[in-house]
């Protein structure tokens, strides 16, 4: 599909790529200087749902730039306006629910990089789009960097083709370990009872089985979780056939409260990691964040994390099937 639509003009970012034909992100700017307001957007917003998602899937990011977005509620009002539905965040990451499907974005410390990471990619059911809006941009530093997940499959199958196969043919198992409460001191800090919505442990075995996961409990009070198999590869509709690396080797490898290996209990090469590691981050798209940005991503097409910054930030999220 053309870029074609007359109530949003094609804007630029100092940072975006250009990706197989296509720029990530696309900036989408107020048509006129006087149709800036949140009303305007919204209504832009609701005659071009068609067209909008197209353009997301298409550059598999959308930045609006230059709207006046103000806070959570009018952040909410846009999410809401694209009426996707909302899923539930499962996962390590301290989170704060503030208004409706808006929740901060992870609360660990500013200081520390959070690795690159398809959203929720370890569960059945993981959202299609992250939608990030920046009300206080850092100082300095605090990108929120992308990657083209297809590009990184691209580069390792032609540099590791036959551990690639064999990764693919056998699946990954992944180990996590979460405390009993949240740890705000950690980026991976959020407890098993904040994760699964009860303290019951009877609860949470039900609530994980569903999730797709085995849980073995810990005697401190926490939780070790097992998933596996999990696929290394996936390819999705719509996505011109590309190959996505849809996993979370590099993220949990050999951590301190995390493992990634091959399904069958197979070693993955220390080298392959690392050098996964650094292709992911030669591939990596960054721009600096502005206020009352609002960033659209396909959480099937990207990989994204978030660099240290100095503070204040605060980025809240939505995530949506």
């Amino acid at each position: 599909m053309e870029f074609s639509c007359k109530d949003f003009k094609v804007g630029k970012c100092e940072g975006e790529k250009l990706v197989d034909g296509e720029t990530i992100p696309l900036v989408l700017q107020p048509s006129e200087a006087n149709k800036n307001d949140l009303e305007s957007l919204l209504l832009d917003l609701k005659n071009n749902k068609e067209w909008f998602e197209q353009m997301i899937i298409k550059n598999s990011a959308v930045l609006l730039r230059g709207f006046d977005v103000k806070n959570a509620e009018e952040f909410n009002k846009i999410v809401e306006t694209c009426g996707w539905e909302d899923i539930r965040y499962v996962g390590p990451a301290p989170r704060t629910h503030i208004y409706k499907r808006v929740w901060t974005a992870n609360e660990g410390p500013l200081s520390e990089f959070i690795y690159y990471h398809h959203e929720m990619v370890l569960f059945k059911e993981c959202p299609l789009k992250v939608i990030l809006f920046c009300e206080i941009p850092p100082p300095e530093g605090g990108q929120t960097p992308v990657v083209p997940s297809f590009k990184v499959t691209e580069r390792m199958v032609e540099e590791f083709p036959e551990v690639v196969k064999e990764m693919d043919e056998k699946g990954l198992r992944y180990t996590f370990t979460a405390p009993g409460k949240n740890n705000t001191g950690s980026m991976r800090g959020r407890g098993w009872e904040d994760a699964f919505g009860t303290s019951d442990p009877q609860e949470a075995e039900r609530r994980a089985k569903a999730l797709g996961m085995e849980l073995e409990w810990l005697p401190n009070g926490g939780l070790k979780t097992i998933l596996g198999p999990r696929n290394l590869t996936k390819i999705f509709e719509g996505r011109k056939g590309r190959r996505m690396w849809f996993n979370t080797i590099v993220g949990m490898h050999g951590r301190d409260i995390s493992s990634a290996t091959m399904a069958d209990g197979t070693e993955i090469p220390e080298n392959v990691v690392k050098r996964c590691s650094e292709i992911i981050e030669e591939e990596s798209i960054q721009f600096k964040w502005e206020k009352g940005d609002v960033l659209f991503l396909d959480n099937l097409a990207l990989l994204h994390g978030r660099r240290p910054s100095l503070p204040p930030r605060k980025v809240l999220v939505a995530t949506c099937k």
